[in-house]
């Protein structure tokens, strides 16, 4: 009797920990898991002290669901929950998850801990007034700066403590709805001014030998490894035992190896105590370096792809690692992001003109976890937003993204004035996706300015599609017997209404140019179900 009930407690503790938030594996990318079901991130992050009371949140929420968004990225602030040594606070982050569920939303906390862009602006006052027990980094000048040193066990003792009782929290007054999601551990990391702590703490372990740990994880993954850490251990002579400079060389990129993994040490260390109270999925944030920028220059030694394996060699406590985008080059960093076969999550990009398009084409592209622009709350007309009109497109189409995610059956494409073109191959098929603005009868044609469109294709059966999208015309050829003529069997505008698909409008002649092409013109945001077919 007592071996079945041990059974049914072990059963229960099981279903238990499944029905968390959690990550999970199709086919050849990841899916984020929230009550038993896929949940694609359709987010906004907030501006950094817009959370700070419940009273600043009033007149954002609204705002919030006028653009179709299903998660609100919020900070949550070590200085505000423990102002005072052990005594916690967390009255604000439980007014935020009951106003989230009034509205329907989920949040996806930022632990603004010991870093914020890189300074500690968020630690609170007994760690910043206790320089002696919660030391800094130093310069090479042996000046102080606003950073704590990852190498003080204080430091993460302090940040551990604080962030395992804020999981606690959070699970025991949100498991059940699950409306936190996930967590983002510390905001983007890194380095500045300098490329290394040169405190006595720091000199000293900068002259040991580099940890075992990392140099086991370079051997077991030496084939695999971003070819841009490769080269500097390869240019070492690929040595194995030695202190930093020897394995790695002199220079700045070394003290940037050395600060990430330190870096990536204490934040392995803070999301594993936070597992510890409710494990769901962890993430860290990058802000990216610019072209020629050297070490010190950027917040370097944070979760960036050319010290991406440092990050991973330190522990798998962090389920993923996120750009933040203020840099153009979209396609370009979210390569690097992913080409280790890593899942993609943007928390974070300006918001701009761009966002809404560049967001679509990530869940497309690269199928990715979710989006989300920063400052959420700044527009001053939510419901007119494209971001709104895109999300709207891709709330109705994730059931038929997350059942195909995965399986080699999504693309998605982003076009402006110096990208007019894109082909993909998908099925039986080549489309050639084409900027609205390239049909030369197009209204905005001649423009000197052509705004930057977007667009996801589907396939959910043999010869049929999804797309949807804004600014773009498509055109077919077979992929395999190139004799062959592709014709438009059939095109269908309209929405899905309760997950089921509802035709508003057939679309011939005119609408595809005489069976020539699918269009969704610019300023149209529109889904079409494309049904081809082949000819002599």
């Amino acid at each position: 009797m007592r071996f079945f009930l041990l059974l049914i407690m072990a059963m229960q503790l099981g279903f238990s920990q499944k029905k968390i938030p959690h990550l999970q594996k199709k086919g050849d990318k990841t899916q984020l898991m929230v009550s038993e079901k896929p949940f694609l991130v359709l987010g906004g992050e907030l501006g950094n002290s817009s959370a700070t009371t419940i009273e600043s949140m009033e007149p954002i929420w609204s705002k919030l669901k006028d653009m179709n968004l299903n998660t609100v990225l919020t900070p949550v602030y070590w200085e505000l929950i423990e102002k005072e040594e052990g005594k916690f606070d967390f009255s604000l982050v439980d007014d935020l998850i009951l106003r989230a569920r009034k509205e329907d939303l989920k949040l996806v906390f930022l632990w603004f801990g010991s870093w914020k862009n890189s300074m500690s602006s968020h630690a609170p006052a007994w760690v910043k007034l206790n320089q002696k027990k919660y030391p800094r980094v130093k310069d090479d000048k042996n000046k102080s700066h606003e950073i704590l040193t990852p190498l003080s066990e204080n430091n993460l003792k302090a940040d551990i403590n604080a962030f395992q009782k804020l999981m606690a929290h959070i699970k025991d007054f949100d498991q059940k709805e699950q409306t936190v999601i996930m967590i983002q551990v510390e905001n983007e990391i890194g380095m500045l001014p300098i490329a290394r702590d040169y405190s006595p703490l720091a000199n000293d372990v900068f002259n040991k030998e580099v940890p075992s740990e990392l140099l086991q994880y370079l051997q077991k993954n030496k084939e695999k490894l971003v070819p841009e850490f490769l080269e500097i251990w390869k240019k070492n002579g690929f040595k194995t035992k030695g202190n930093w400079e020897t394995i790695f060389g002199e220079g700045l990129s070394t003290d940037e190896i050395f600060m990430a993994w330190y870096f990536s040490k204490f934040t392995n260390k803070v999301a594993q105590a936070g597992k510890d109270s409710y494990a769901i999925p962890m993430f860290v944030n990058a802000a990216l370096n610019a072209p020629e920028k050297k070490p010190g220059e950027y917040p370097s030694a944070g979760p960036l792809p050319h010290v991406m394996d440092v990050w991973k060699a330190a522990g798998n406590s962090v389920d993923f690692l996120s750009p933040d985008f203020y840099n153009p080059s979209f396609k370009h960093w979210n390569n690097l992001f992913t080409r280790q076969g890593d899942p993609l999550f943007i928390p974070e990009h300006k918001f701009d003109k761009t966002a809404p398009f560049k967001g679509l084409y990530a869940i497309g592209h690269y199928e990715a976890i979710g989006f989300s622009p920063f400052s959420i709350e700044s527009v001053t007309d939510a419901k007119n937003e494209p971001l709104g009109k895109i999300y709207d497109l891709v709330r109705q189409l994730t059931p038929v993204i997350e059942a195909n995610k995965g399986l080699g059956k999504i693309d998605g494409v982003l076009l402006d004035k110096e990208n007019q073109s894109q082909i993909i191959q998908l099925g039986n098929y080549e489309f050639t996706f084409k900027h609205d603005y390239t049909l030369n009868w197009s209204d905005g044609a001649k423009e000197e300015t052509w705004p930057m469109t977007s667009a996801i294709i589907i396939e959910i059966a043999p010869d049929e599609f999804y797309i949807a999208g804004s600014g773009i015309v498509v055109t077919f050829k077979p992929l395999k017997d190139k004799s062959l003529n592709v014709g438009i069997l059939k095109v269908d505008y309209g929405t899905f209404e309760n997950k089921i698909w509802k035709t508003f409008r057939h679309f011939n002649g005119d609408q595809t140019h005489q069976g020539r092409h699918v269009r969704i013109a610019v300023d149209d945001y529109e889904i079409q179900k494309l049904k081809l077919y082949t000819y002599e």
